[in-house]
């Protein structure tokens, strides 16, 4: 959809088809979820969540120096055609490379059977799909949802007006651009560290469902490193500051992605987690409106317009946290067999 942005004439044509971009890109964190949960056994499907999931903190490092070559070069309209085409050339190779391991051609016996091992015997889980009532009647459901709705928000914060705080704070932009680098990289470390950690903590006895605890509760504690930012106006204090939050924020969107994988079955994984990004985008949209509003409103009455923001940015994760602590645990639906035990 990315393509068809150029066809663009005014803001309304603009936003319509960015609306279309989104609809076509929200099937690939589902489907790479799906894929994790059919390829890696429990140990380590926290280290592969980590490695697609960071792939948007790389693009998004990545991008600029590519797009920018382009726009400056034949404008804005080629700046959104070859980003689109290379999405069609990576759909040709995903559709040739992937299979799921039951007919995969260069997977052996040996290697299939131990894949295959770790999943439960399908007949103690449901063989039919829910239906979307169903699934939200399910508290683990909304374990996932929580997990995203009260984390993504504040990263897409930090993504998009991290550069805009430092000029907020006083710092010329100009010999403050590595310190807007900085976050995206503590990000990439933060999803390798929460997926390595839950995957040593697996193989070293601990139980899927608190190996998976740990790293969301260190994500919940590590996110408030935000509030202190608002007393520093010192650049190398808020960029660690920011740098840890994300850090840990990345541990957590590690762990948000990959639960699903743990509690239901194959042909659950991509809806429940398609739930997770549904509302990770509504709770995205709420939090922008009300940066917004927050933000004129400090400015009218001549207040920094950011520390509410970050205070919130702060709290919001905890609160998440202490959610999925309480909606993520074995239940009802676990004896049911909707829900594998965690």
């Amino acid at each position: 959809m990315s393509i068809l942005t150029p066809l663009a004439s005014g803001l309304r044509s603009f936003a319509f088809f960015r609306f279309l971009l989104g609809s076509a890109e929200s099937a690939n964190w589902p489907a790479a979820t799906k894929a994790v949960s059919e390829w890696f056994p429990k140990s380590e499907r926290g280290l592969a969540t980590a490695l697609f999931d960071s792939g948007s903190s790389v693009g998004g490092a990545i991008a600029p120096f590519l797009i920018t070559g382009v726009y400056f070069r034949w404008g804005w309209r080629p700046a959104f055609i070859v980003p689109g085409l290379l999405g069609f050339v990576w759909l040709l190779f995903w559709r040739w490379l992937y299979h799921p391991p039951e007919t995969h051609p260069f997977v052996s016996s040996k290697e299939r059977e131990m894949i295959l091992m770790d999943r439960p015997p399908i007949a103690s889980l449901p063989r039919e799909g829910l239906r979307w009532s169903g699934l939200l009647r399910i508290p683990q459901v909304w374990g996932v949802i929580v997990a995203r709705t009260f984390t993504d928000p504040v990263w897409f914060f930090i993504t998009d007006w991290f550069p805009i705080y430092l000029v907020a704070k006083g710092f010329d932009l100009r010999g403050s651009l590595i310190a807007v680098w900085v976050p995206f990289i503590a990000a990439d470390l933060g999803n390798f560290a929460g997926g390595a950690a839950t995957g040593h903590l697996i193989k070293r006895g601990w139980t899927v469902g608190k190996a998976r605890k740990a790293v969301v509760v260190a994500g919940g504690f590590g996110m408030t490193l935000l509030i202190p930012a608002i007393f520093s106006s010192n650049l190398y204090v808020i960029t660690l500051l920011f740098a840890l939050s994300t850090f840990f924020y990345a541990s957590f969107s590690t762990i948000a992605h990959v639960l699903s994988t743990d509690l239901f079955p194959g042909h659950l994984v991509a809806s429940v987690s398609g739930l997770g990004g549904t509302g990770s985008g509504l709770g995205t949209i709420a939090a922008f409106f009300l940066v917004g509003h927050l933000a004129d409103a400090s400015q009218v009455a001549a207040t920094h317009s950011f520390d509410t923001i970050l205070v919130a940015g702060g709290v919001i994760p905890f609160i998440g946290m202490l959610l999925v602590l309480l909606l993520v645990r074995n239940n009802r639906s676990t004896e049911q067999g909707f829900v594998r035990r965690i």
